[in-house]
């Protein structure tokens, strides 16, 4: 899959919205020190997730194999266990630890990356107030 073309670039982003469609933010691909990584910006607040973290969470959800809660948290929060959020920062992932690479704003994994897997054709989402989930389309 070429990322840029699905997800875009700094000129001209993704307009995404969160699970409960409350608010709007933008994603876009970029490298950083040789590696791509996923710009998620929220207002004038900038994320970075390791572009990794769209396989490697879509290859999870398919083992899975059911519905998984979000469980978006920030990073200073506790997960819970069995959570997309507790995988994304899990020394059990893929990467043995954190997607979100930018100190102090590495979680919301939860929040911003399953909208972006739902818009890429990967994953389902709920779209409820509260206690939103995915799951894995494809294989």
């Amino acid at each position: 899959m070429n990322l840029t073309e699905k997800i875009g670039t700094k000129e001209k982003p993704l307009t995404l919205k969160t699970p409960p469609l409350s608010s709007e933010y933008t994603m876009h691909i970029d490298d950083k020190d040789g590696m791509q990584i996923l710009v998620c910006t929220v207002g004038s607040t900038v994320l970075h997730y390791d572009a990794r973290c769209l396989n490697d969470l879509h290859q999870m959800l398919i083992k899975h194999g059911e519905w998984m809660e979000l469980g978006s948290k920030d990073e200073k929060q506790e997960t819970n266990e069995g959570t997309v959020e507790h995988w994304g920062r899990s020394i059990d992932n893929p990467v043995k630890g954190w997607y979100g690479l930018k100190k102090n704003f590495r979680g919301r994994f939860g929040m911003y990356i399953p909208p972006l897997m739902e818009a890429l054709g990967l994953a389902d989402v709920t779209h409820e107030k509260r206690g939103n989930k995915m799951k894995a389309l494809g294989k």
